[in-house]
């Protein structure tokens, strides 16, 4: 979670000079910040690649897809896992705050050899709804009828939940909820073959989130170490705010009431 911005009931005000001279020094950081994150990213393209072998089939609103569909003729894949499971009226307020930024970013990633799309467990009918209701266009398919969210490990058993265990971003926790967040890039070769490149969950999806990115300039930060039960409690489905402060998660997304719809980690 990212920290806490200081009290801006007592802030250090200073001259132009002063203030100048403090955000030059602060641009440094941003600047070896920036340098890592480019790094970082090189060393994530040149990770090891899997071969996807099993096959996939969703279901779209053109019929049933495969997995090499789904790249829309372009080599590279990434696809948003959207916590909207079978029975599930809503979406979980998280992933909606994700998607919430998708509308028009498809068309920019297609000049670019990528199809982005979301996935879920819930049917297409489901999705249609929700996808309505919301006002976004981006295309999204069900996976109901195939294992494509468990074996990327974003979707658990009833048996999973209870037993409190299961795997998610890469270790044994245990599930939230039967469907969790992530997204997986895949790319397909001129021969047709798919390999799975990469898969991100938890806070690894921050960067994703358009509204934190803005929320991190501004002086109060995210300002969230008070919110309860957790520090996305605030975040309603953009239908949903009104003047209270606070929201309590809805049951779908979060059965306990106490576990963020991500699992915010450091």
């Amino acid at each position: 979670m990212a920290s806490q911005a200081k009290s801006t009931s007592n802030p250090k005000v200073v001259s132009p000079a002063e203030w100048t001279a403090a955000r030059k020094k602060f641009l440094a950081k941003e600047k070896e910040f920036t340098r890592l994150r480019d790094e970082l990213s090189r060393e994530r393209r040149e990770l090891p690649w899997e071969k996807v072998d099993k096959p996939y089939i969703f279901e779209g609103p053109k019929g049933k897809e495969s997995l090499a569909d789904l790249f829309g003729g372009r080599s590279q894949l990434i696809v948003y896992h959207f916590m909207l499971g079978p029975g599930w009226t809503d979406g979980c307020p998280g992933c909606s705050f994700v998607a919430d930024n998708f509308n028009g970013t498809p068309i920019h990633l297609a000049h670019r050899d990528i199809t982005l799309l979301a996935v879920s467990r819930a049917t297409l009918p489901e999705i249609e709804a929700y996808k309505k209701r919301m006002g976004w266009s981006f295309k999204w398919v069900s996976s109901s009828g195939s294992d494509f969210n468990y074996d990327y490990h974003v979707s658990f058993s009833k048996e999973d939940v209870a037993r409190g265990e299961g795997i998610y971003n890469y270790a044994v926790k245990k599930p939230i909820s039967e469907q969790q967040p992530g997204a997986s890039v895949f790319f397909k070769n001129p021969a047709g073959e798919i390999f799975h490149t990469y898969s991100t969950y938890g806070r690894g999806l921050d960067v994703l989130i358009g509204a934190y990115n803005w929320i991190d300039i501004a002086p109060k930060g995210r300002d969230e170490a008070n919110v309860k039960p957790h520090p996305m409690a605030w975040v309603r489905l953009h239908d949903r705010y009104d003047d209270s402060p606070l929201v309590t998660p809805s049951i779908a997304c979060a059965p306990a009431r106490i576990y963020p719809c991500f699992n915010i980690e450091p």
